[in-house]
């Protein structure tokens, strides 16, 4: 349908082979991954994984024409898009209550006498009796910082753009950038640094609930930074304008949910977990 026919406000997608093809690179990913656990040639996943990365490129470049022809993201069409950024980022947040449900339902339970199989994989305490914890203050403290700084230079980057201010938006999203790979780096550091392993002999599951926990959200932030990376790219190419700027607005939404979770996992597993230290021990 062309845009002289057009009579309405949604958008019309155009036949498409990448719902196709991304599902059959991940149909390979996964018996790749199957294999590998196996012990045969990890190639397979590889490959699969390449055809999702093509597929998302390739995809999300079709969005991105779309977004800028100015006739396909109207204002319901953007209405609705951010209607399922939201639904995207709740779906996320559950994701993270499984691991916070999951750490604090051990942290309670361990003190019932009942529980046999925990108290045998806790010493009846946790987190676990003789772990070597973190101490929540220096690099966990140092990276919550890091991060609510970065929550306001993406928040600088918004409003920069909001106003044309493009100086503004360009040092807003650099800064955000810098700082979401320098909360990388520090994690790498606080784990090689780590007094526990994932499936230790001395603490299973508390290895495997922090670093299941810390390690989802390092990857999100990795994830979040290539979103903000890829915004910086699109407004240097001047795909944005105060009007128009739904791909940096939900970039800058992921942000701050990341901001958020990483708030609630430095309460509770750094800091929650050196008090539980105090009470079980």
């Amino acid at each position: 349908m062309s845009a002289i026919d057009k009579n309405h406000d949604y958008h019309m997608v155009e036949p498409s082979p990448w719902p196709f093809v991304g599902s059959v690179a991940v149909l390979v990913m996964a018996v790749g991954a199957i294999f590998w656990m196996h012990q045969w040639t990890p190639w397979v996943f590889f490959i699969g994984l390449a055809g999702v990365l093509y597929t998302m490129f390739a995809w999300w470049s079709d969005v991105v024409r779309e977004a800028n022809n100015g006739v396909d993201h109207t204002p319901v069409v953007q209405m609705h898009h951010r209607y399922g950024m939201m639904l995207f980022i709740t779906s996320e947040v559950m994701f993270f209550v499984a691991w916070f449900w999951a750490y604090f339902d051990s942290f309670f339970r361990n003190t019932d006498v009942e529980q046999y199989a925990r108290a045998a994989a806790t010493g009846g305490a946790w987190p676990p009796a003789g772990v070597e914890l973190f101490d929540p203050f220096p690099l966990p403290l140092f990276n919550t910082i890091i991060l609510l700084a970065s929550g306001t230079t993406v928040t600088w980057a918004h409003h920069a753009l909001l106003e044309n201010d493009r100086n503004g938006l360009r040092w807003g999203l650099i800064l955000t950038i810098a700082l979401g790979a320098l909360f990388s780096c520090v994690q790498l550091i606080e784990y090689s640094e780590a007094g526990f392993a994932f499936g230790g002999a001395d603490a299973p599951m508390y290895g495997a609930a922090f670093f299941m926990a810390t390690g989802f959200h390092g990857f999100h932030v990795l994830i979040g930074t290539l979103f903000l990376l890829v915004c910086l790219v699109r407004s240097e190419r001047g795909d944005f304008s105060p009007q128009r700027h739904l791909g940096f607005e939900f970039a800058a939404w992921y942000w701050h949910f990341v901001d958020v979770v990483w708030l609630f996992l430095f309460a509770s597993i750094y800091v929650w977990g050196s008090w539980g230290v105090a009470i079980n021990h």
